[in-house]
């Protein structure tokens, strides 16, 4: 889907809602679909585009800029290299042949590499460099590792207008210009920063820092809708980016034959009892961005798992791999599980996780179906958790 709309006079939403995607890189779901977002800037004396979108719905981009009478187009603003937001320039550089890619000097190379566009296209900008187009002025912030390291923020000085690209985005297909249901979009907000963002939480940080001075009356991302009121994104960030945990754990698991099950269930109940909130996952039937998001907060990962062949399941591997890749910011991990005969499972899922600056408390790891004694253990690493968590002050006191 594909109509052009006006955010202030003379600043047009372009770009196109694809509401059936269903999964984006080959790895990351779209439950909802997302969008490719891109904005056409009309000034006095020049026009510029804000990104582009994925080459598959190029035809909707240009589409809309032929009912918006688009017949000059002075700038092309590459935000970022990733194909689904500059795509399309190969096709824009054809219909407008004047336009000049502007963009940091690394999203200058990757745009080479990637799209095959010659040099002489670009006109490349500093940190802190304007553009005038008559009476509208492009400010341009050098974003790096939000989340590539050629990134880069267009602020619209007299509009207040914040073009961020994947910065503060969202994978949601939905026919509302701006954010009308909250709910919504903080759930699809926490989910992209959790799969994309959360593995550059330092740097993202840093990146909020140099826009908190800055008036924002709307943030135009590309993806997802348009925060007119800006502050109901920056202060979730603000949280998510932030050093604090909470009182929560988070169990992704696999059974095989119900012994790592049976031990999952009283743990899970073990915690409850202890007033700290859990986050149970099946990793035989999750969606793997519900366990992303449950990783943004979380103070503990437990990972639960049988063994097979002397190593952790395969599926539970992976969900290690991927906590380690995302980097969140938990404190505290262990291992619970069982094994038939033997085997190297604690070895091996501790050295996926390096990545994770968290204290490892003790695995409880048993040989069959979990029998009195395991039970109690159990116990004992329920309240060592318990006992972590108080330290960290996570854990509201009571009365």
């Amino acid at each position: 889907m594909s109509v052009a709309r006006q955010l202030k006079p003379n600043i047009y939403s372009v770009g196109a809602v694809d509401w059936d995607r269903r999964l984006f890189d080959e790895l990351i779901p779209l439950p909802d679909g997302t969008s490719y977002n891109a904005y056409l800037v009309k000034g006095g004396e020049k026009t510029a585009l804000i990104d582009t979108v994925d080459p598959t719905m190029e035809d909707a981009l240009i589409e809309n800029l032929k009912r918006l009478e688009v017949k000059v187009v002075d700038y092309v603003i590459a935000n970022h290299a990733e194909q689904d937001h500059s795509g399309s320039l190969p096709k824009i550089l054809d219909i407008y042949p004047s336009s000049r890619v502007v963009c940091t000097p690394k999203c200058k190379s990757m745009l080479m590499d990637l799209l095959l566009i010659p040099d002489d296209k670009f006109i490349i900008v500093d940190d802190g460099e304007t553009f005038s187009l008559g009476d509208k002025t492009l400010w341009f912030i050098h974003a790096p590792w939000v989340h590539w390291p050629e990134t880069m923020l267009t602020y619209l000085r007299e509009d207040k207008i914040l073009f961020t690209c994947d910065f503060f985005g969202s994978h949601l297909a939905t026919s509302e210009l701006f954010v009308t249901d909250e709910l919504t979009v903080y759930e699809a907000a926490k989910r992209y920063y959790a799969e994309i963002m959360m593995p550059f939480r330092k740097a993202i940080k840093k990146n909020l820092e140099k826009i908190k001075d800055l008036k924002i009356d709307i943030i135009a991302p590309s993806h997802g809708p348009i925060y007119n009121k800006p502050d109901f994104i920056l202060n979730a960030y603000r949280d998510w980016v932030s050093d604090e945990v909470k009182n929560e754990v988070v169990i992704p698991y696999v059974s095989m034959h119900g012994s790592t099950k049976k031990m999952v269930d009283y743990f899970v109940r073990c915690l409850i009892e202890r007033g700290i909130t859990v986050k149970q996952f099946n990793l035989a039937k999750t969606d793997i961005g519900k366990l992303a998001m449950a990783l943004v907060d979380a103070a503990t990962i437990v990972i639960g798992s049988p063994t097979v062949l002397v190593g952790p399941h395969p599926n539970v591997v992976y969900a290690a791999y991927l906590a380690n890749a995302l980097r969140p910011k938990l404190k505290f991990a262990s291992i619970i599980g069982s094994y038939g005969w033997g085997g190297k499972m604690i070895e091996q899922l501790t050295g996926v996780i390096t990545n994770l600056k968290v204290e490892i408390l003790a695995p409880v790891v048993i040989k069959g179906f979990p029998k009195e004694d395991d039970f109690r253990a159990l116990d004992r690493l329920a309240d060592e958790i318990l006992n972590k968590h108080k330290e960290c002050n996570i854990i509201k006191s009571e009365g």
